[in-house]
């Protein structure tokens, strides 16, 4: 049964990690090998399968994360992360820094993959910790927990978009509902979260090498003005793109230049420029200190980066191996909610697979032929599909990986904090969808 495999796979996986210490990267590895063997993959073919996996989650996240990193690291090195950390605690107060996370991480997470908002924002979050003396996740948990909610609920982010799509689905009338359930649930989770006892238990160190450990004086640190002009340089660059995208139609030259210099890698390519220049020679630092701050950041992601290609070659496999097969046959004649269903086989298929893109798509598909007779508002089916995507992110997610390395945790540690919050975020959007739906009929009456 294909969802043992998966099951029995994840079990073998935490063995190699947690009880013989073997390395993350050659632990998924070895046990993507052993999933495509056990699914009939033909062996000559599984190394190519592990190199598409690993290609093309390294070739969405390799230059978003290593340029994000180096303008994090440019930022940390010249002060500038030091100045919005220090301005956000006069703004908020050290008590409210949690409120702080927040709100920033989910205006900038609106338009912005989880990725790319948390490399932008992670230094910030860094920082207030070094200066404060606060626990990591503390701080950096309600930024994460505001970034996944807003990248995994809401358009124009791939996986809701494609959905709309699917459903003939109005892309901002699905923002505009999924803004009223995705901002207090959000919200409420973030804060929560950190406060309980088995998450304060925790207390990770911040991983060397992504962060300055100098506190600069006020004298020595750059404006605020151009340290909050690189950090949302390339927000306003992507996010421009993404609102062109939704609100205009067709091709024209204007259009596909917003849209290259509003693709991430551009955009982050750009803001390294621009950080190269605001934070070197323009504050009297060589172009050579600059340069090294850049290679710091770099050989602290070469690992992270490794261990989430490893999890792409992971997700490819279970893909290859037709498990998402198995759970459209066997999900088709369930007999129940039209939104529950949808939202089920979302859940079930990230469970299964990791990928919450394969598995909106896959679930959109599947419960396509029940919109029609429904009586569904699309929009909400959009939602509850969205909110299923999100659940149980675990070892077979990328993403997983990416919040381990940077939160300095251990397999065990991120099960426990990731895997439960993105369950219950999962859990309480279906219940805001299902309560919108409720809504939107009764003032259809």
């Amino acid at each position: 049964m294909p969802l043992l495999v998966v099951g029995i796979s994840v079990l073998v996986l935490l063995l190699l990690m947690t009880r013989l210490k073997l390395n993350g990267f050659a632990a998924l590895l070895l046990v993507a090998v052993g999933v495509a063997v056990v699914q009939g993959i033909p062996v000559t073919d599984i190394p190519d399968v592990l190199s598409e996996g690993i290609g093309g989650q390294i070739g969405d996240t390799m230059l978003t994360i290593g340029l994000g990193a180096m303008v994090g690291r440019v930022m940390g090195d010249s002060g500038a992360a030091q100045r919005i950390a220090d301005k956000l605690l006069d703004a908020f107060g050290p008590r409210w820094v949690q409120v702080a996370m927040v709100v920033t991480s989910m205006l900038i997470g609106v338009t912005m993959f989880y990725e790319v908002a948390f490399i932008i924002v992670v230094p910030i979050a860094f920082t207030l910790v070094r200066v404060t003396g606060a626990n990591l996740l503390w701080v950096g948990l309600p930024m994460s927990i505001a970034l996944s909610t807003m990248h995994s609920f809401l358009p124009p982010h791939p996986g809701p978009t494609a959905v709309a799509a699917t459903f003939d689905a109005s892309v901002g009338l699905t923002l505009f509902y999924g803004l009223f359930i995705a901002v207090p649930v959000g919200a409420f989770i973030a804060l929560l979260w950190p406060r309980l006892p088995f998450i304060r238990a925790m207390n990770p160190s911040i991983p060397q090498g992504l962060v300055s450990e100098r506190q600069f004086t006020d004298e020595e640190m750059p404006g605020l003005g151009w340290s909050l002009c690189v950090a949302l340089f390339p927000v306003v660059l992507i996010a421009g793109a993404a609102v062109t995208d939704m609100a205009a139609t067709g091709e024209s030259p204007l259009l596909n230049t917003v849209a290259f210099v509003g693709s991430a890698p551009i955009a982050l390519l750009l803001a390294l420029l621009l950080a190269v220049w605001a934070f070197g020679p323009r504050i009297g630092r060589s172009l050579a200190e600059v340069s090294e701050s850049c290679s710091s950041a770099v050989k602290a992601m070469a690992m992270i980066l490794l261990v989430i290609g490893a999890g792409g070659a992971f997700k490819n496999v279970l893909v290859e191996g037709g498990i998402s097969d198995y759970i459209k046959d066997v999900t088709h004649s369930w007999s129940i909610s039209a939104v529950v269903l949808a939202w089920l086989i979302a859940a079930i298929l990230r469970v299964a697979l990791g990928s919450a893109t394969v598995a909106v798509v896959t679930a959109s598909g599947v419960v396509l032929p029940l919109l029609a007779g429904s009586g569904v508002h699309p929009e909400m089916m959009v939602l509850a599909v969205s909110c299923g995507s999100i659940a149980f992110s675990h070892v077979n997610d990328p993403g997983f990986w990416l919040f381990k390395e940077y939160f300095n945790l251990s397999v065990i540690q991120a099960i426990k904090v990731r895997t439960t919050y993105t369950t219950v975020l999962s859990i309480l959007g279906l219940g805001g969808v299902l309560v919108a739906e409720w809504a939107l009929d009764v003032l259809s009456l």
